[in-house]
């Protein structure tokens, strides 16, 4: 829906919303617990191994080359496996490859593949596999908005352009169980990279025999620790134990249910009914009941992201406008949108990149001054861009289906109401839609964004703003921007690469394509009776590591 709030009038105070109860009759699961959980000893096992977790938004594809977005990446952890794999604490341990060597000068990784290892079909994976996934996953043809985040492989980025063809991307197959990846340069995190679904190996026959349809239901083939059984749009993904993953002797989960839950209040609904193990996220309105009632569940823990509003630096009002862009940052209040509206222990924001590991997180000037004397800068900036009470701005905020992102969208619509005289329309879109709006950059003006890291560098966040990045939705190009990525890129003194990864957000956000809001913490609802679930600041999760205790 197009909901018009120009002329509502609004004070700070209410902009929170109340919390309460999420009422309705029953106060629990929908069955008393048959004894203590995990029985006499605390450890015993549930007789049935299914796991039923919300997933936010319907996955956008299940192609691992394809798909972007947390829910789509949730299933592909459990259906596919990298090279290198993350322990349930966030530490980085083997996957796919059972050990690797890297060279003298950083630039050559050696990787032994498990022998074990096998699709979902029987079939071994080898090598060749890892290589097609990468050529695949980087080919122009494949449509990957992704490609930026393999870079660092030798020819990557000549072959994503579609300058070289595939096969110069510096992988290759030294034999069946031996896979070589070349660098263009030093690169700290690239086993950390690995992780990501970008780099996933594919079943090339099945690909080949069933095209964009390979990852439908009795078409594809899995290399991780589950398969897909079905899949309905909008409802939920199925998921069953894969008997041919190689250590699917420790793995106890035997049915993983995704479930569809855009709806957050509806998902804790379902939580409280019994319908659900896990949940994507806790509404922001009823978090101060959560936390006096259901204390036990709720797990609250730091999250390597960035919340923010992106501008669209192609066209009118934002195109060649710093000042209104500047003024619109200025106007909001982080510390009111921070406790009062999400309330989750979220970090006001004025930098782009959250706290991550050996890098010093840079901020906009101002982010040490008062919020009066922001709101005056502001003012005075709205002006300079030829703006005023009679002449307002009219812009519109577009975001994805949520009833927290609306929350924050009318929380922001009534600071620039309040201290600017902004006339704002906000505009919901389901998620598949909203990601394609966002791409196309024609019929937005601001749009709700979220970025999680990939991997924990700055790097994962700079990456993403650089003139050639399939995820920069803001159309944001600045030459100085991409030269420094590219020279920290290059360096491989640690204290040299931080320098130049902090002028980039010194530039970055000099030029304000982006307007940080916060940096996320993950809140969700875990059952008690959910074993192996450890928070990590990645919020990375497989289901091989989890076990449902009897209850």
């Amino acid at each position: 829906m197009n909901r018009y709030v120009a002329g509502f009038s609004i004070t700070l105070a209410s902009i929170a919303v109340a919390a309460c109860g999420p009422g309705g009759a029953g106060e629990g699961p929908a069955a008393a617990s048959a004894g203590p959980i995990g029985g006499a000893t605390g450890m015993e096992l549930a007789a049935r191994q299914v796991i039923h977790i919300g997933n936010g938004a319907d996955p956008q594809t299940l192609d691992p080359h394809k798909s972007q977005g947390v829910p789509s990446s949730n299933i592909g952890r459990d259906l596919y496996e990298g090279l290198v794999n993350e322990a349930a604490n966030g530490d980085l341990e083997p996957g796919g490859a059972e050990s690797w060597t890297i060279s003298d000068d950083g630039k050559s990784y050696t990787f032994a593949l498990r022998r074990a290892a096998r699709w979902s079909n029987g079939a071994p994976v080898t090598a060749r596999d890892y290589v097609f996934g990468l050529r695949r996953s980087l080919d122009p043809a494949t449509l990957s908005r992704y490609t930026f985040i393999l870079a660092p492989i030798k020819n990557a980025a000549a072959v994503a352009a579609g300058d070289m063809p595939t096969t110069a991307v510096g992988a290759r197959a030294v034999d069946d169980y031996t896979l070589e990846i070349e660098l263009e340069n030093p690169t700290p995190y690239f086993l950390g990279l690995l992780t990501h679904s970008a780099s996933y190996p594919l079943y090339e026959p099945s690909v080949v025999e069933h095209g964009d349809r390979h990852v439908r239901p009795g078409n594809l083939v899995s290399n991780g620790a589950y398969m897909l059984e079905d899949w309905v749009v909008q409802s939920h993904v199925k998921l069953v134990r894969n008997p041919e993953y190689w250590d699917n002797a420790n793995t106890t989960i035997d049915e993983v249910w995704y479930y569809a839950t855009e709806d957050k209040a509806g998902e804790l609904k379902r939580f409280r009914a019994g319908e659900l193990d896990y949940t994507n996220g806790v509404p922001k309105a009823q978090l101060p009941w959560t936390r006096e009632n259901l204390a036990d569940a709720l797990v609250i823990s730091p999250y390597l992201g960035s919340y923010y509003y992106g501008f669209n630096m192609t066209r009118p009002p934002f195109k060649d406008n710093p000042p209104l862009r500047r003024a619109l940052a200025l106007a909001v209040n982080r510390d009111i949108l921070t406790k009062q509206v999400t309330n989750a222990g979220e970090l006001p924001a004025y930098g782009w990149v959250p706290p991550v590991q050996n890098y010093q997180g840079q901020q906009m000037p101002e982010a040490a001054w008062t919020q009066a004397e922001r709101e005056a800068e502001a003012r005075r900036l709205y002006a300079e861009a030829g703006y005023s009470a009679a002449n307002p701005a009219k812009i519109q905020i577009t975001y994805n289906t949520e009833e927290d992102h609306k929350r924050i969208a009318v929380a922001v619509a009534g600071m620039w109401k309040q201290v600017l005289g902004v006339e704002t329309s906000i505009l919901n879109q389901e998620w598949k839609v909203f990601l394609d709006t966002r791409n196309q950059r024609i019929e937005t003006q601001v749009f709700r964004g979220g970025w999680i890291g990939d991997y924990n560098d700055a790097y994962t966040f700079a990456e993403l703003m650089l003139s050639n990045s399939g995820l920069n939705d803001s159309g944001y190009n600045s030459p100085a921007y991409d030269r420094l990525l590219r020279q920290a890129s290059a360096e491989g003194d640690l204290a040299k690469r931080a320098e130049l990864l902090q002028a980039a957000e010194r530039q970055l956000l000099a030029d304000l394509p982006i307007m940080p809001l916060y940096f996320y913490v993950t809140a969700r609802m875990v059952k008690p009776w959910v074993g192996g679930y450890q928070p990590n600041i990645m919020d990375h999760h497989r289901t091989k590591n989890f076990y449902i205790l009897k209850h």
